[in-house]
């Protein structure tokens, strides 16, 4: 039996044993197109300032992308999973994009990638037309790797629209430029504090009263919106108002087993961040789903949702630390180093509570290596020591 001893909230520690996970299924014959937004791995042994500049490890980072791959799911790249905008920046983001695309296109695999503004350096005289040609320009180079568009949203843009005419003008003109349909990704303030506002209103059913437009002006020109902002009904209320041939991927790591099952009026995809350390979980849920068997979509699923709204808890943004340490324990990297020094963003009992909620999820195929691999980072931080 595999052992380890956690913190517990308020002093003291307990020991943990840890169960032998489910085996991870291949996904087959899905009714629902899946992406799982990927996490980069870090170099540990680079010569760098982790809070300054970027080191990834390729090797291990292309190698997580061929394991979701092999597992049935597309990959969307250089989203916000991978860190990009805090800690990754666009130089980064796009030799990223060119690798997996390169790979994926390689293997016969799904890959959408992501596509904002994150290089432009907003100052008191940037201009919408200086927020169209930045998107102009990133959109060109995914497009140009080979890639499907993940129209991100964008800081620069959110900080000087002074209304709705705004994003309909930005968003139109870049659509239009498009050689293939763009997924768009509505990313709400919870996981990006500078987009709060965003489509130019703060509240949220105004804001999708502008997606909308901007959805239909432009239905030929998009594949789907994926709308990240933790609330079902939200989402479920904006999928039954999309055009005929745009579709919802949902981006919520709160209720996702509900949005993708869906109702009798319809049913969400998914690019989902939690599908990057849930997957063999993910993969059983839909393969599930596809047979029409219920009962085993959710006990698939079912069981990770507690863990994902834990690593998805406010602040939202830190999430990333959650996916990664997860990613060491199991086994898809040799150490729990993050772009950014962003490792440090969720306390020991934050990190204890992962490891609980993960084997009552049954995530832990490995047990030895999870208990040895959780010892090493709560030594580090003060537990058992």
């Amino acid at each position: 039996m595999a052992n380890v001893v956690l913190p517990i909230l308020g002093g003291g520690v307990e020991t943990l044993s840890l169960k032998q996970g489910i085996a991870p299924a291949v996904g087959k014959g899905w009714n629902r197109t899946a992406y799982a937004a990927a996490h980069v791995v870090a170099d540990p042994f680079a010569d760098n300032d982790p809070w300054l500049t970027p080191a990834i490890d390729w090797d291990r980072t292309l190698a997580f992308r061929e394991h979701l791959w092999g597992m049935g799911f597309g990959v969307a790249e250089s989203m916000d999973t991978a860190q990009r905008g805090m800690g990754l920046g666009w130089a980064e983001s796009l030799d990223l994009i060119q690798r997996s695309t390169a790979l994926a296109k390689s293997g016969g695999h799904l890959i959408a990638s992501g596509a904002g503004t994150d290089h432009l350096v907003v100052t008191p005289d940037t201009t919408i037309e200086d927020v169209i040609v930045a998107y102009e320009m990133q959109c060109e180079a995914v497009e140009a790797a080979g890639s499907r568009v993940i129209l991100m949203a964008s800081r620069a843009l959110c900080a000087i629209a002074k209304g709705p005419e705004d994003y309909l003008r930005v968003y139109g003109k870049v659509l239009s430029g498009l050689s293939q349909p763009a997924i768009l990704h509505w990313l709400g303030e919870m996981f990006d504090p500078a987009l709060e506002g965003y489509w130019g209103n703060s509240d949220h059913m105004e804001a999708m009263d502008t997606c909308l437009e901007v959805l239909r002006a432009n239905a030929d020109k998009i594949d789907g919106i994926k709308i990240s902002l933790l609330s079902a009904e939200k989402e479920i209320s904006m999928r039954r108002r999309l055009p005929e041939g745009v579709v919802m991927y949902t981006g919520d790591d709160f209720n996702y087993p509900e949005l993708i099952k869906g109702d009798e009026k319809g049913f969400s995809h998914a690019l989902l961040g939690i599908f990057d350390p849930i997957a063999g979980g993910a993969a059983r849920a839909l393969n599930a789903l596809a047979e029409g068997n219920e009962a085993e979509y959710h006990a698939a699923f079912d069981p990770t949702v507690p863990l994902s709204r834990h690593i998805f808890r406010a602040p939202t943004r830190f999430y990333k630390t959650g996916v990664v340490f997860m990613a060491y324990l199991t086994g898809h990297q040799d150490h729990f180093t993050m772009v950014g020094g962003q490792e440090s963003t969720r306390s020991t009992v934050h990190l204890a509570d992962i490891v609980r909620l993960a084997n009552d999820a049954g995530l832990f195929t490995d047990p030895d290596l999870t208990a040895k691999r959780v010892a090493a980072v709560m030594a580090v931080r003060g537990v058992g020591v």
